[in-house]
């Protein structure tokens, strides 16, 4: 079977160590690998993305090879061709492909009946290729990941889930807050050689004592649009919202990344955020712009973590 990159538990730590310290080589020297000449990558996009198709165009041209984008509309499986045909067609034509969609089960169809590496470019539950840049982020800050410490804020989304599965496996402290009705699940397996911890707050100001990384993501994602009512959007006690949206952000307010929450970080504490950005919603204007965050070199490190990744999975 090849290998695959779904949640990021498919990694060893070691893998992962590996991984990062690559994924930094390239950023020093961009075109210094042809991994991937004269060798295409499917990558099918059902979701909307600049990031995540940028960074991945450019880094497979980087590594020689040759991206072909297919979106939603543009393939056979929006007119009911079944995962498993797809990826027997795809296997006899490209070296790889990856996926942004929303169920987990039609990537992990895909996998099942590949000949080739699959890899997920976001799904509803995981989104393990942000997750890589965020610790080659935080690698490239301090130097180094086990140990630190990493508070996530708010939601409970697929972002904080890869941060907890790919964090603990580098030997890193995760803590995530979020208000109730929005925790991540306390049943999530972390995976075999985790050597951090994953710890659950409710209190923000709690998980971000000593922290040396503060993260957060949108308040309403995608998809959220139409099912926070589904999700435990329920107002605090004597608020009334008034749609799902309302009760959403009125739940996660206390939960906004502000100078203020810093402070209560470690003193060198670095602002991280998935993007797009709310200012004034889930992070302030003076954090996602200012002089404690490393959030648009987060943006650019996905190209040189996806480099890496595709060079692990496909040379």
């Amino acid at each position: 079977m090849p290998p695959h990159f779904l949640t990021g538990a498919e990694l060893s730590a070691s893998d992962l160590g590996a991984l990062l310290a690559r994924a930094l080589e390239l950023k020093d020297a961009p075109l210094s690998s042809r991994a991937l000449a004269g060798r295409g990558v499917a990558l099918i996009f059902e979701k909307p993305s600049t990031r995540t198709r940028v960074s991945f165009e450019m880094g497979v041209h980087e590594l020689g090879g040759h991206a072909v984008v297919l979106r939603s509309s543009e393939t056979q499986l929006s007119r009911g061709e079944s995962p498993r045909d797809t990826a027997l067609v795809l296997s006899r034509q490209v070296a790889a492909v990856g996926v942004r969609t929303g169920p987990d089960a039609l990537l992990e169809e895909l996998a099942e009946h590949a000949t080739i590496p699959v890899f997920n470019m976001l799904t509803t539950s995981h989104h393990p290729c942000q997750a890589l840049a965020d610790l080659m982020t935080v690698r490239e800050v301090f130097g180094g990941l086990a140990g630190l410490r990493l508070a996530y804020v708010g939601d409970g989304t697929n972002v904080a889930r890869s941060l907890a599965i790919l964090g603990t496996l580098a030997g890193m402290d995760i803590a995530i807050a979020s208000p109730p009705g929005y925790a991540l699940e306390e049943s999530l397996s972390l995976p075999p050689g985790a050597e951090g911890s994953l710890t659950l707050y409710h209190d923000p100001h709690e998980a971000a004592t000593g922290a040396h990384a503060l993260y957060t993501d949108v308040w309403v994602s995608m998809g959220d649009e139409d099912t926070a009512a589904e999700r435990g959007s329920i107002p605090p006690s004597g608020h009334t919202a008034e749609s799902p949206q309302a009760a959403r952000r009125a739940a996660l307010a206390p939960y906004r990344i502000d100078d203020a929450l810093l402070d209560a970080a470690a003193p060198d504490a670095i602002a991280l955020h998935c993007l797009p950005a709310h200012p004034g919603e889930e992070i302030t204007a003076e954090v996602l712009y200012g002089p404690r965050q490393r959030i648009w070199e987060q943006a650019e490190n996905r190209r040189h973590a996806q480099k890496a990744l595709l060079e692990l999975l496909i040379a």
